[in-house]
């Protein structure tokens, strides 16, 4: 009777120890990824892979292939699909949201928890576009991209590790 008591004070206190080092552990990780993001964000070297397009009209689409917005120092990478109107395009549809061009006016907020605000405009063969970016603490962000000749669109995704 007292080795089947002494057992299952055993078998508490080793579920309590392993729970309290997984909460610890889940913490920590948390901790390393928002240190991480708000590196990549610095540095002005990251990648947000797009999951979601919100177009301006009709509905939202969740997006199967691989689409992103990738920003290198001083240019930025753009490989977003595009949904709704345009009001002037070249002749064969245009390249839309797929281009390289370099950043203009390039500006990075940063508050108290965490979260990136970033704008900035790009120019390629056929618009000029403005970027409103979210990034928070955790890596999710939010796209929102104004251009001239096409309407407004907006994407969420995750920034890459």
């Amino acid at each position: 009777m007292k080795t089947n008591q002494c057992i299952i004070i055993l078998m508490l206190l080793i579920t309590g120890g392993v729970s309290s080092i997984y909460a610890q552990s889940k913490k920590e990780i948390k901790e390393q990824k928002e240190q991480a993001v708000k590196e990549q964000i610095v540095s002005e070297n990251y990648k947000i892979n797009v999951s979601t397009a919100y177009p301006r009209r009709g509905r939202t689409v969740h997006l199967s292939s691989l689409y992103s917005l990738e920003i290198r120092n001083d240019s930025v990478i753009s490989y977003l699909p595009f949904y709704g109107r345009a009001y002037t395009i070249p002749y064969g549809g245009g390249e839309g949201l797929i281009f390289q061009a370099p950043l203009d006016e390039y500006n990075m907020e940063m508050n108290k928890k965490g979260t990136a605000k970033v704008e900035f405009t790009a120019r390629s063969k056929e618009d000029r576009f403005t970027f409103n970016l979210t990034i928070y603490s955790n890596g999710s962000a939010s796209i929102n991209v104004n251009m001239q000749n096409w309407e407004s669109i907006s994407f969420s995704g995750e920034v890459e590790e």
